[in-house]
């Protein structure tokens, strides 16, 4: 990334800008680095940080911002009802991560924060991405095609955690990071929740 002056669309700088700019620094593959991200918005690094936060909260602001289209566009590709539909929604999710050259190109990078700021609970991100696996499993259950005995809430966690194992297999086992059998656990795991 260029030093270069600010030449986004707004006038002045803000915090959206910089996300915005910041998201496009990680999508071209490329480390966000405090001080040229200052540099081109034309703020010094204290702007910037009172704008954004520290560099794990903007890090995470990056990836909140990608995942969430992710599985919104996941949730309306998947077919099917109950067990099937979330496991195939984690299967299109996960395959997306897997094969984004970008996010793969951070995990290498930066694997010990990249696993800390996506795989932890405490993780801002991960506490995000389970409460929108819980909002998936809520509507299926309100449609009658999921009676789980477990609270919603512990089982989204589950489905998130499976689903990292897969997606993060590489870096955690050495395995290669493999979707489709994310998508077959988490349908295992689904219909074996279910009340009898």
């Amino acid at each position: 990334m260029s030093g270069t002056a600010h030449t986004d669309a707004d006038a002045r700088p803000c915090a959206a800008t910089a996300l915005r700019l910041a998201r496009r620094t990680f999508m071209a593959g490329e480390r966000i680095d405090a001080q040229s991200l200052a540099a081109t918005l034309g703020v010094d690094r204290t702007t910037l940080f009172r704008w954004v936060g520290n560099r794990d909260q903007l890090l995470v602001s990056v990836l909140t911002s990608l995942a969430d289209p992710t599985l919104r566009d996941a949730a309306a590709a998947a077919g099917g009802t109950g067990p099937e539909r979330i496991g195939r929604i984690v299967r299109l999710f996960s395959q997306a991560l897997i094969d984004a050259p970008y996010y793969r190109a951070f995990l290498r990078r930066d694997t010990e924060r990249a696993l800390r700021l996506i795989t932890t609970k405490a993780s801002p991100l991960q506490q995000h991405v389970v409460a929108s696996f819980e909002r998936l499993l809520e509507q299926e259950r309100d449609r009658g095609h999921l009676d789980p005995a477990l609270d919603l809430h512990d089982l989204a966690y589950l489905v998130v955690r499976i689903a990292e194992s897969f997606i993060y297999a590489d870096l955690i086992t050495g395995d290669q990071p493999d979707a489709a059998k994310a998508e077959l656990a988490i349908a295992a795991l689904l219909r074996g929740s279910e009340r009898a």
